[in-house]
């Protein structure tokens, strides 16, 4: 398994669990350093009780015409150093993603569905739920 953890400095301590509204607003980038938006949303796996996935707003002017995209929760690594997660594809693949409009929501309940947005990103649907991962302290990633 890849860490899910990018920092520098090995030795500082991180807050391991935090509110999923803290992570709202936060930057998605690409491995490139491309912005491919912000996180949305925290969705959980009730019957688990674990992240299943993000959703990013990407796209639009001014938050108008933002595009949703569910994104595995096990596709996006933490940089603690650019406090921001990161996403390793491409921007033109991710503008090209199964995406929703905010007013019309997938079930993502629906095993088809799951595997399609898990073969987009390249995770297989059992990993799609993850444990929750380190994150520093304060408001966000």
């Amino acid at each position: 398994m890849q860490n899910k953890i990018k920092k520098t400095d090995p030795e500082k301590k991180y807050r391991r669990v935090l509110s999923a509204a803290t992570l709202a607003g936060d930057t998605v980038r690409n491995s490139a350093g491309e912005d491919l938006g912000k996180v949305d949303e925290i969705m959980i796996d009730i019957p688990s009780g674990q992240i299943a996935y993000a959703v990013l707003s990407f796209g639009g002017v001014l938050g108008m015409g933002n595009k949703l995209f569910a994104v595995p929760w096990n596709a996006l690594v933490v940089d603690e150093d650019q406090k921001c997660f990161i996403l390793d594809i491409d921007k033109n693949r991710m503008e090209n993603a199964p995406g929703f409009d905010k007013n019309n929501w997938p079930d993502m309940a629906d095993t088809a569905w799951a595997s399609q947005v898990s073969e987009y990103y390249r995770e297989s649907p059992e990993d799609e739920v993850q444990e929750v991962k380190t994150f520093r302290g304060g408001g966000g990633v």
